[in-house]
């Protein structure tokens, strides 16, 4: 026992000479390593390689004995040279997951990676690539929140995703067009590990629906036929621009800056505040009677600080019909907007999610997103 951690003691001071000593996934520094693949993992990421134990065996760096041979192996191989080989050819468009992502994705990665050789075949890319995309969906009902089977036709051709209430139908129940639609995975909020919310635009208004399917790689193959298609399209509308830049990229999909309960008053602030649920989509703050709505209650378009768009702690004197202390005020052109939080975290959270959109200058067509909602009733 004393030599077998003496053992790890040196392999660990030797492994972290190594300069691809980092998880696959993860920014810190990672004590686990798969020694069949040759790689660093952290904690969490170690228990997805195990799910794939017949390719990837795993052991601790620090806790379990390492052979000479072992040490060798990993000192030769090593997250860079692994890299090179499992991600040879990663679309454009397909979602690399970080640690701060849903465990589906970081798992999928992990097995299209090393299970699956999807970056070592072009071939073994068709389900997401293709341009054109058919299965059936469980999908949440608008009204009465039961999952019901629907079939969904993604069509990079057409640029449409649609689906339809009859296996049969002839007729799609709602068409999203893939320039304004939307994919995030949100296992907590939909209550399984496979919930997929897809928002697309409504005449200038958010729409939401949620879908999951059983199985986890068919789930994801639908969210990187999102992005493909949504690559494509962006493609065309930015001529020349390149997925790596700063602008591009985020536009294929993106999580939400921020989600949670705040209570919120009318345009007069007369009226007794309200518990919602709100949602900061880019430079939209929606909120919700219930999380899983299919359409916000209301929607503020926040600008820029240039634009004399601001948020401040606190709310103006003589406020009342408040029950949470914590007080937000977002300050537009128009008029100012009154929230309240549950506590003092929650209050700082919104405002500095709301302090960097604020912050961001505004992008020219997102002056045409104001103007429309500046013409709202």
């Amino acid at each position: 026992c004393t030599r077998a951690i003496a053992l790890s003691a040196v392999t660990l001071f030797h492994f972290r000479g190594n300069s691809a000593f980092k998880c696959f996934i993860c920014v810190a520094d990672p004590e686990w390593a798969s020694y069949t693949l040759g790689v660093f993992v952290c904690l969490s990421c170690s228990g997805l390689h195990r799910n794939i134990a017949q390719i990837s065996k795993v052991k601790s760096i620090v806790l379990d004995p390492w052979s000479s041979s072992e040490v060798e192996f990993m000192d030769s191989v090593g997250n860079n040279t692994a890299k090179a080989k499992y991600e040879q050819i990663v679309p454009a468009f397909y979602y690399k997951p970080t640690h701060r992502d849903c465990m589906l994705l970081r798992e999928q990665w992990i097995r299209a990676k090393y299970e699956r050789k999807e970056f070592m075949c072009v071939e073994k890319q068709e389900p997401y690539s293709a341009g054109y995309r058919e299965g059936f969906l469980w999908k949440r009902g608008r009204d009465n929140g039961q999952y019901l089977s629907r079939k969904f036709i993604l069509s990079e051709r057409e640029g449409v995703l649609k689906y339809f209430n009859k296996h049969d139908a002839r007729e799609p129940k709602a068409i999203m067009k893939i320039n304004t639609v939307n994919a995030t995975f949100q296992p907590t909020k939909i209550g399984t590990a496979n919930g997929l919310q897809i928002t697309y635009l409504k005449d200038n208004s958010t729409r939401n629906i949620f879908v999951y399917h059983e199985d986890g790689k068919e789930m994801v193959d639908w969210f990187n036929a999102i992005r493909a298609a949504r690559f494509h399209y962006l493609q065309v509308a930015f001529p020349g621009a390149s997925i790596a830049d700063v602008s591009l990229s985020p536009k294929l999909t993106r999580n939400y800056i921020k989600e949670g309960y705040m209570e919120k008053t009318g345009p007069k602030h007369t009226e007794g505040f309200k518990k919602r649920w709100f949602t900061m989509d880019d430079r939209r703050l929606m909120y919700f009677k219930d999380p899983m709505d299919a359409y916000a209650r209301g929607e503020v378009f926040i600008g820029s600080k240039e634009n004399s768009y601001s948020v401040l702690p606190g709310l103006p004197p003589n406020i009342q019909g408040y029950h949470w202390q914590f007080g937000i005020t977002i300050v537009t052109p128009d008029r100012k907007f009154l929230f309240t939080c549950e506590t003092e975290g929650d209050q700082q959270d919104w405002i500095a999610a709301l302090q960097s959109v604020i912050d961001r200058p505004m992008l020219p067509q997102e002056y045409a997103v104001e103007a429309y909602f500046k013409r709202k009733p």
